[in-house]
């Protein structure tokens, strides 16, 4: 789902909006909304699909049946706070102004190994770990997938999770690169795409070297 003052102005976002304040039943939401029940529950329909909101409980109504409560996923709180964007590039700012570019690098790639110790992988399956690192992208919001080509591993992103950092700091794929490193266990080189779209791609030592460890 795209967050933005589009989604949040339509029915859907003003149902998310009121649902980050306190869980509520269909009634009270068609009644914040000027909607019929039926419409409310149509658009709680698709919002319970892509895990933005879910059902919890229920409360007693006089003389009837109980209603549903209705809240936000847990999950859904992470896709709001956009805060870290503007936050991350002034901070890159700072510490390549007061640290240059190659300390900036260095703190990056530690940072990356600290992110890398605080996950359990498999100690000698490193195609296993490959897995694990791929869906530590994920995690962070990438779309990445592992690939084998000519003889080498590649874990290529489809949407970078530090996009909005990236083209104007491209060390911050140093981060990515020393943490998936750290997790396969193996050399790993950043070939990262930072044109206007920034897609992560990283090569992962070659094949015969994967499958001997």
């Amino acid at each position: 789902m795209h967050w933005d003052r589009r989604f949040f102005e339509s029915t859907r976002g003003r149902i998310v909006t009121l649902l980050r304040r306190s869980g509520r039943t269909v009634e009270e939401l068609a009644r914040e909304l000027d909607l019929t029940d039926n419409g409310v529950r149509s658009h709680l329909v698709i919002l319970e699909r892509d895990g933005i909101v879910r059902q919890r409980g229920s409360v007693r109504r006089s003389g009837g049946k109980p209603a549903y409560l209705y809240e936000l996923a847990p999950e859904a709180e992470d896709l709001f706070s956009k805060a870290y964007e503007p936050v991350l590039r002034r901070l890159l700012d700072v510490m390549v102004e007061r640290l240059g570019p190659e300390e900036t690098d260095a703190l990056l790639r530690a940072v990356g190994r600290r992110m890398a110790d605080e996950r359990t992988v498999p100690v000698d399956d490193v195609r296993a770990r490959l897995e694990v690192a791929v869906a530590v992208l994920n995690e962070l919001g990438g779309l990445a997938e592992l690939e084998e080509r000519e003889g080498s591993f590649f874990i290529r992103g489809y949407d970078c999770p530090l996009d909005s950092a990236v083209p104007g700091h491209p060390e911050v794929c140093r981060l990515a690169e020393a943490l998936l490193a750290e997790l396969v266990g193996v050399p790993v080189h950043e070939h990262c795409d930072r044109s206007e779209n920034p897609r992560c791609c990283f090569e992962v030592g070659e094949a015969d070297d994967v499958t001997r460890r």
